[in-house]
């Protein structure tokens, strides 16, 4: 006599049904899942592969573009102002060089130049006194000559290299006027500042070629 056992599954249990089929030579288990095997998940959510993705080329931050700025009076002193933006330049972590080519008698020159900030390199020429006559009027004017030479050799060479941030070249003008200076050589090591060089000229006596090439021009009068 045989027996049938009949085994439900608990309410609410969802195991795929199983069917029993018997053989000559044993007996396979065949399980049919109650849900659908070929359901794929949605493509919106599907990972993107990394070497999928375009690829972005990165762009330089382009540098802030300098300015070349001219400060000039009909009378010699339009430095204070300046000075006093390249001290707050050079207190904010700038490099600041401030050439005056003219203002002696302090026994500097560029082994004795001041350091103001950490950064704020002050220079001027070893003479004994300010130069306010033409090169040939001097007493020594092979000394004075010398003297300012080495201060614009100097300037040169850090603006040429970008080793600033800030230039300030003071009564560059009156010592072309005066003779110290060369007006071409000064123009064109100008044309050649690095774009990010920020310049300013001040003094008296500006030549015109100087003034074309100013971004930005300041005039001072007595009223």
């Amino acid at each position: 006599m045989s027996m049938t056992a009949s085994l439900v599954s608990p309410q609410g249990s969802h195991r795929p049904s199983q069917r029993s089929e018997s053989s000559g030579r044993g007996q396979r288990l065949e399980t049919r899942p109650d849900l659908r095997s070929d359901l794929r998940p949605d493509p919106r959510f599907e990972p993107v592969c990394p070497a999928a993705r375009a690829v972005v080329p990165l762009r330089p931050v382009p540098l802030a573009e300098g300015l070349l700025q001219v400060h000039t009076a009909p009378f010699r002193g339009s430095f204070g102002a300046v000075f006093s933006q390249a001290l707050r330049t050079a207190g904010l972590g700038s490099r600041v060089l401030v050439s005056q080519f003219l203002k002696g008698g302090v026994d500097q020159g560029l082994g004795r130049s001041l350091w103001l900030c950490g950064r704020l390199q002050w220079l001027r020429p070893a003479v004994p006194s300010c130069l306010s006559a033409p090169l040939q009027a001097e007493a020594e004017p092979e000394l004075a000559l010398a003297a300012v030479r080495e201060v614009w050799d100097f300037s040169r060479q850090q603006l040429l290299t970008g080793a600033v941030d800030l230039m300030v070249l003071d009564e560059l003008g009156l010592a072309i006027e005066l003779g110290y200076l060369s007006l071409l050589d000064v123009t064109e090591v100008l044309e050649q500042r690095p774009a990010q060089l920020d310049v300013i000229l001040t003094g008296p006596a500006m030549p015109a070629a100087l003034m074309a090439m100013a971004d930005q021009v300041t005039q001072l009068r007595r009223g």
